[in-house]
């Protein structure tokens, strides 16, 4: 190598591993929110700075070389070490206002918090907020977001959690669709029924057979992976499926099927890292976060 790495190269090794795991600029950019000419720059000032080739170009995007997947597992380490940095400075950061990252499903951040985030909001003026849906599992660690809302507990290292409430499900059809189909009062005639389930995801289905119903994916009538999106399947009459009760009972366009039997529930978790968890404003919304969720059993 020509040279070590200066301070300001630090700056280049997000780029290298993005590009890294996503083949290409064009994916490194997506996932950093950033320009491609802006990735490809970070690339050759980072190639030229160590005085080594990086990546092997070819039609179909960009593999690490020889260099540059020996570098990675540093790389890697840099990251690591740059996002603790990081995290303990803001963790003791002592500024009530700023702005809170908060991560969650699809559906609960369509369905579930915006009325809690207004309240917050009217409680905490002083904190933004920063909502991020996502039905992945966005890593704390890397500080993408400050709190996260999860319908399971999460097991990550130095993450706090604390269980908040347990949501109960139902069945739920669109009363159109009930008046046009009939409706069914118990388990077997709701299976001559069309049903709306998952695509690839296999919840309901193991649900499902969990009740002793013999399902298998053709059973479908109609599906969808993404859950807001399932949701309005039903609430648009394409069928009889399943919620949270908190969810289908405040909406009057569909009506909760009483089949003598119980769909399961989910369990609300809320988690962050541990060295952000006491910042005063992380630790404002927590509990806001923590109340306002457990109000939902009532």
């Amino acid at each position: 190598m020509d040279m070590p790495l200066s301070l300001s190269d630090w700056s280049l090794i997000p780029s290298f591993l993005a590009v890294a795991e996503t083949g290409s600029l064009s994916g490194a950019a997506r996932k950093m929110g950033r320009s491609q000419p802006s990735l490809g720059r970070d690339i050759r000032l980072l190639e030229a700075s160590l005085g080594v080739t990086l990546f092997e170009r070819h039609a179909r995007g960009l593999t690490l070389s020889d260099v540059g997947t020996s570098l990675l597992p540093m790389a890697h380490q840099m990251r690591d070490t740059m996002n603790a940095l990081e995290l303990t400075a803001a963790g003791r950061s002592q500024d009530t206002g700023g702005t809170v990252r908060i991560t969650a499903s699809v559906f609960a951040s369509h369905f579930i918090l915006p009325p809690i985030l207004a309240r917050i909001r009217e409680e905490a003026p002083e904190i933004q907020l920063d909502l991020m849906p996502s039905d992945a599992t966005e890593n704390l660690l890397f500080h993408e977001a400050d709190i996260a809302v999860r319908m399971y507990r999460p097991t990550q290292l130095d993450i706090v959690t604390r269980q908040i409430v347990t949501l109960n499900m139902g069945v739920y059809a669109a009363r159109s669709y009930l008046d046009h189909k009939g409706w069914p009062q118990t388990p077997i005639e709701m299976m001559q029924h069309d049903l709306v389930g998952f695509d690839a995801n296999d919840l309901i289905l193991t649900r499902m057979r969990e009740q002793g119903w013999p399902v298998t994916r053709d059973d479908f009538a109609v599906r969808c992976d993404d859950q807001a999106a399932y949701w309005h399947l039903i609430r648009a009459g394409c069928g009889i499926g399943f919620s949270q009760r908190v969810v289908g009972n405040a909406d009057p366009g569909v009506v909760e099927l009483d089949l003598g039997v119980d769909v399961g529930h989910l369990e609300v978790w809320l988690a962050a890292h541990r060295t952000m968890r006491q910042t005063p404003r992380i630790r404002r919304v927590w509990d806001l976060l923590a109340r306002e969720l457990a109000d939902l059993d009532q």
